[in-house]
């Protein structure tokens, strides 16, 4: 068989790589259910024309089709499935089908897999990881989950920076802002405008200007008064007062504009209080996707912003709706498999070793396994991880695999059934005696740990 060839945008982490994955999702999840937000977990499929309504094109979902199927049929035809881009979709069906289940608000966090056929670069995959937490009301949210969401992301990526994960910024805006102000200028096609402002960072001010003149009929003069609210950016209130500034000049007063300012100011302050210069206002911020109605969220890592945004979300109302009754939401996801790749490609973090086996148990001779089995049955029993060697060899060789294998502790069997052992920490070389229903190694070495880098 011919060496297989690796498939692009597919990661597969090593032992030691998975471990550090395996890490950051603990995290997550831990601090996520400190704040109330209960597990779920939906299928990994959707009818085609319910993924592709919200802003999604056709050719980034992955389409389901039966062998036995036409394959010359037409993608948009009924009944189709396509894998879950994203948790944001599936979770606003799952709360349609389930309302009468739910206690409101609900709150929600998901890890899972998602798929996306995209083109494959630096933290940009076909088959990730995302962990998404969200809280959904029946008929109304108040605003304070718009507040409260961002700072439970704050506080989980934090707590990561004990690991060597580099400091996070989350950048937020309004879209009652943007659109109150395009509406004041006499701008229409207010998606148009945001999603030409979300390609900003991806082509320039200059590029973004034809593109408002070019597709959203918007003036000269409109274009540039666009780029210079998507100039303003600040971590205090004078963030508001900037944009009031701005919109007395170009003449862009609304009513929407005001709401959304004060929701800002609002959020901006009490990030300042909570959690200092981790929130900033950055009214460059849009999300291209059309279901956001409120706060919209990006999150950078600091010194590695060139990945893109690691977190990303917002406010909406209408997604999960079914005609009588809707229920608006807020909610943010975290590309796991973009920030372990980030962590890892930059060597910023590393596992203390790729095994959970915090002791190998040697074998005498290989009618004495049975000995060897029932001490790592004793220490399993007591929860330390532990492997027996796999060939009666000459101790030297199975010392020599554990190290191989990263396992600290080597444990000798005596050769009587009531004997002590033996057990060598295969580092420093000391070797003592030891009884299985006593001895435990150091809590640091017990399981794998993952560590910053030492520069």
């Amino acid at each position: 068989m011919a060496r297989p060839t690796p498939l692009s945008g597919f990661p597969e982490w090593l032992p030691e790589g998975r471990i550090v994955e395996q890490h950051v999702l603990d995290v997550l999840r831990r601090t996520f259910e400190l704040h109330g937000f209960a597990g779920i977990e939906t299928r990994a499929v959707e009818p085609l024309d319910q993924l592709l309504r919200k802003g999604e094109t056709s050719k980034e979902v992955y389409v389901l089709r039966r062998l036995q199927e036409d394959p010359d049929a037409p993608p948009e035809r009924g009944g189709q499935l396509g894998l879950h881009f994203d948790l944001t979709v599936p979770f606003a069906r799952y709360v349609l089908e389930n309302a009468g289940h739910l206690a409101f608000p609900f709150r929600r966090y998901q890890i899972q897999k998602v798929w996306r056929g995209e083109r494959p670069q630096d933290g940009r995959f076909r088959e990730f990881v995302q962990a998404d937490i969200d809280v959904v009301g029946a008929g109304a949210l108040p605003y304070h989950v718009e507040v409260e969401l961002p700072l439970v992301i704050a506080e989980a990526l934090g707590e990561l920076q004990a690991i060597g994960v580099p400091p996070v910024r989350i950048l937020v805006n309004n879209r009652k802002v943007a659109e109150g102000f395009y509406r004041g200028l006499g701008l229409d096609d207010v998606e148009g405008v945001l999603r030409s402002i979300d390609k900003l960072d991806k082509i320039g001010p200059d590029a973004v200007a034809a593109l408002l003149v070019a597709e959203t009929g918007a003036s000269t003069e409109q274009a540039a008064a666009c780029l210079e609210l998507a100039a303003i950016s600040g971590s205090d209130a004078t963030v508001v007062e900037r944009v009031r500034a701005l919109a007395d000049v170009h003449g862009a007063g609304h009513a929407l504009l005001d709401a959304g300012l004060e929701e800002l100011g609002a959020l901006v302050r009490a990030a300042a209080e909570r959690a200092p210069g981790v929130v900033v206002a950055d009214l460059k911020i849009a999300r291209g996707l059309d279901y956001y109605t409120g706060s919209v969220y990006e999150t950078v890592l600091v010194g590695h912003e060139q990945l893109g945004s690691i977190c990303s979300g917002g406010r909406y109302d209408t997604l999960a709706s079914d005609g009588a009754n809707s229920y608006p939401g807020v909610g943010l996801s975290i590309g796991v498999s973009r920030l372990v790749s980030r962590l890892l490609s930059a060597g910023l973090v590393r596992a203390t070793r790729s095994v959970p086996s915090a002791v190998l148990v040697a074998v005498n001779a290989e009618d004495q396994r049975h000995r060897s089995d029932a001490v790592a049955a004793t220490l399993r029993a007591r929860g330390i991880p532990v492997e027996v060697a796999p060939a009666a060899a000459k101790f030297g060789k199975q010392i020599r695999h554990a190290d191989r294998r990263g396992i600290p502790f080597v444990w000798f069997p005596a050769d009587g059934a009531d004997a002590l052992g033996q057990v060598k920490d295969i580092r420093s070389g000391d070797q003592v005696e030891a009884d299985p229903q006593v001895w435990a190694p150091p809590a640091e070495d017990r399981w794998p740990r993952v560590v910053a880098t030492t520069p």
